[in-house]
């Protein structure tokens, strides 16, 4: 038997072991005029497990209505389960972490949960994933939050009729998190091998590199995060400094498509390609497309 993998958009990817259906964040259902990614969640027959990366509206939204459709366990951090707990999924089917546990998933199957980082989305952003971005360093947590606040506002300002589709989702996937919740980064160790899955741009650098997965699913979006402060540099390098610090044989990415436009655009990920081969060129980077089902482990 193989692992297969669909990746449905941003970075929710729907993992089968064997018989074992895991879904990797939930969120499917996006604004009209982002790519339909090939299934919704209402589409969702079949899931056993749900883990959750962070509890923001694009990794978390219709977690709920996975669960209350097919009975799938629910996976992460104390604020994903309260908003759960808020759209009255079971309590029986929700299950807290903050980093450390170990989860027995099936007999052959099991997670580890480690504490990450989230993307620095309060610093300066690259437009590119070969621009390089510096300073924003030794903010305190007013003045992040302060930079946030300016940023949506800006956004709810911008002069675009495509705008008015943005907000009405925005109100709709509004299950009012108290920030992302912490962030998660999540080892699925197989009788295949093993998999490394973060939904955004950020780690510890102590707690990566002692991790050696076989294959890495890894967010290729945004100002990267190291050990709690924004990378000196282009995304690109982040993502090659992941590479060098997990050693995986392939890296598959995520959370690069345009999931939402206006706001967002598909990322061109071959300056991380050309860094990975620069950096770590002993490291595959395979490049997903929506609904594949490709097997991944185990490798050949």
């Amino acid at each position: 038997m193989a692992i297969t993998l669909d990746w449905l958009g941003v970075a929710t990817f729907r993992l089968m072991v064997d018989d074992l259906v895991i879904f990797l964040d939930a969120y499917m259902d996006r604004v009209p005029a982002a790519p339909p990614v090939g299934l919704t969640t209402s589409q969702v027959e079949r899931a056993d497990y749900l883990l959750v990366g962070h509890s923001h509206y694009d990794h978390l939204w219709g977690a709920e209505r996975i669960a209350r459709n097919t009975g799938a366990v629910v996976i992460g951090s104390h604020e994903t389960v309260r908003l759960m707990e808020n759209e009255e999924v079971a309590v029986k089917q929700l299950v807290a972490v903050a980093g450390g546990e170990r989860i027995r998933l099936s007999e052959g199957v099991v997670v580890r949960v480690f504490p990450s980082q989230h993307s620095c989305i309060w610093a300066q952003g690259p437009t590119a994933p070969d621009e390089a971005c510096f300073g924003d360093l030794g903010l305190f947590l007013d003045e992040r939050q302060a930079n946030l606040s300016r940023r949506a506002a800006a956004r709810s300002s911008a002069n675009n009729p495509a705008m008015a589709a943005v907000a009405e989702h925005l109100r709709q996937s509004n299950q009012r998190p108290r920030g992302e919740g912490g962030a998660f980064a999540y080892l699925i160790e197989t009788p295949y091998g093993s998999i490394l899955w973060k939904d955004t741009s950020g780690h510890w650098t102590g707690i990566l590199r002692d991790l050696r997965p076989d294959v890495a699913l890894l967010a290729a979006a945004g100002r990267g995060n190291i050990d709690g402060e924004p990378i000196q540099g282009t995304l690109a390098q982040f993502v090659a400094r992941e590479a060098d610090l997990l050693r995986p044989r392939r890296i598959i990415p995520c959370h690069h498509d345009n999931w939402m436009p206006p706001t967002t655009r598909q990322t061109d990920l071959s300056p991380v390609r050309e860094e990975l081969a620069r950096r770590a060129p002993h490291v595959e980077l395979l490049e997903m497309g929506y609904m594949e089902s490709y097997p991944i482990l185990p490798l050949r």
